[in-house]
């Protein structure tokens, strides 16, 4: 039943266009008769007779009922290369996208005349397939590196649990087990909130709060934060800071740059080496540089440090989850500076951050 709607009301689609293209021919056709016979008339003084009317209004009928066939013949087949076949493609694409396959994409059609409309239509369905298939490749990679970053400190506290239900336990094995279970606890609680930072970050739901303050004294703090960290790994610090460098930027953001960098630099130095940090200004820009004298990385490393989860030393995976350089290179982003890395393999590294000095010191 419903077959048999479609094919009737196709019948009438073409029925209703032949009709208009006949109504079209016949009144071009009539105007010109009439104009032409009018002309003829009063120039030849002709009398036109019953008999020659009649032949030649049946005639002008097969001729209006030819063109307009042809007409509508030739304008179907535009239709069908022009209109309707890219229309068929971009909706089968469209439906393949619905479905989950973001491969697709669609060949452009030829272009003819000046109209090239399907042809900018086109480019913008295969830029937006392109780019659902990169999220939906980033989502599918983010899901899986969640799911195998939890993996890690749930099987350890699932362990440690187990351990702890050990009857007879010393009271020495039971304080390991608990401060095993403890930071493993730790670990995970760190991965979310930083899940949630870069989420925040990534979807814009933070707005920088900007405001003047010395970056010297930032840097300090931030550095103080980690005495316990080089004195337990006797690790030498070395500072460089100028004076009086003001930036304006969102210095809650900022710390969050440089708790990370530190962290990243304490996390990779072993006992006996340095972490030094330096900063510096230009005319437009403080520049701050964190070296660390630790295992360093090679340039294909290097290239892949501020994506999200990825680790280049996984022998260190247990001290961190992969979100600390991703959330660096988001904020510098957020604030409009520059972060770069310059590393050798068993030489150690150095992050260098550009940001932007008070509008005041730009003089």
């Amino acid at each position: 039943m419903r077959e048999r709607k479609s094919k009737t009301r196709t019948v009438l689609k073409y029925l209703s266009g032949f009709f208009v293209f006949f109504l079209l021919v016949a009144f071009v056709i009539t105007c010109c008769t009439m104009l032409f016979v009018s002309l003829l008339r009063d120039s030849l003084g002709i009398v036109f007779t019953d008999e020659m009317i009649g032949t030649a209004a049946k005639l002008t009928f097969w001729n209006v009922v030819l063109l307009s066939f042809v007409f509508f013949g030739a304008d179907l087949i535009r239709r069908r290369l022009t209109v309707e076949r890219p229309v068929k493609r971009i909706t089968e694409a469209a439906e393949k996208i619905i479905s989950g396959d973001f491969s697709v994409r669609i060949p452009r059609p030829a272009h003819v005349g000046s109209d090239d409309a399907f042809g900018q239509v086109t480019d913008c369905f295969n830029r937006m397939a392109e780019e659902l298939s990169s999220v939906e490749t980033l989502r599918t990679d983010f899901i899986a590196n969640v799911s195998h970053e939890m993996k890690t400190p749930l099987a350890v506290m699932q362990n440690y649990g187990t351990l702890l239900q050990t009857e007879d336990l010393s009271e020495e094995k039971r304080k390991e087990y608990a401060a095993g279970v403890t930071e493993a606890a730790r670990r995970m609680a760190d991965m979310m909130t930083n899940i949630l930072k870069l989420n925040r970050l990534e979807n814009q739901q933070i707005f920088p709060k900007t405001s003047e303050f010395d970056l010297g004294e930032q840097l300090c703090e931030s550095l103080l934060q980690f005495e316990s960290v080089w004195e337990k790994e006797n690790i030498h610090i070395e500072t460089e800071i100028e004076e009086n460098v003001t930036v304006k930027a969102d210095g809650e953001l900022l710390a969050l740059v440089w708790n990370n960098l530190l962290s990243n630099a304490f996390k990779f130095t072993p006992s006996g080496g340095t972490v030094s940090v330096t900063l510096t200004a230009t005319a437009h820009h403080a520049v701050v540089k964190v070296k660390d004298t630790g295992c360093g990385m090679t340039p294909e490393v290097g290239a892949h440090i501020f994506e999200k989860f990825y680790q280049g030393d996984t022998s260190r995976a247990t001290r961190g989850n992969g979100l600390g350089l991703a959330l660096v290179k988001r904020v510098v982003d957020i604030l409009r500076g520059e972060i770069s890395v310059e590393s050798t393999p068993g030489a150690g590294s150095t992050f260098t951050v550009r940001i932007r000095r008070a509008p005041h010191e730009d003089a």
